[in-house]
């Protein structure tokens, strides 16, 4: 009986603790490297991409009355025979793309 307690409080307390742990992880905002990864991902179902870039610090994007934490950054497509570059915002905390238009 004794042996039992010992392994559901250290159940509990792992669990605890784990559940601690996560909830403190997705505080944090994702890397910009995993934004700018997403962000190419998205791009190329239109065409292909032959350059990139973003900033590693965040930004606070105010959107249509709404403020977000975003990675902003830089795609140049193909499209047509031409070079076109877009920037681009990418949600901080998820991975989304925010917003995006044509900068040449």
């Amino acid at each position: 009986m004794k042996q039992c307690k010992k392994t559901l409080f250290t159940l509990g307390v792992g669990t605890l603790l784990g559940y601690t742990v996560k909830s403190q992880l997705d505080k944090m905002p994702i890397k910009p490297e995993y934004a700018l990864k997403r962000a190419k991902e998205r791009f190329k179902e239109a065409g292909p991409v032959s350059g990139s870039w973003i900033y590693m610090k965040t930004e606070t994007l105010a959107l249509h009355g709404l403020n977000y934490t975003v990675y902003r950054g830089g795609i140049t497509r193909t499209e047509n025979g031409v070079h076109t570059q877009y920037e681009f915002y990418v949600d901080a905390y998820t991975g989304v793309i925010i917003d995006t238009k044509v900068t040449n």
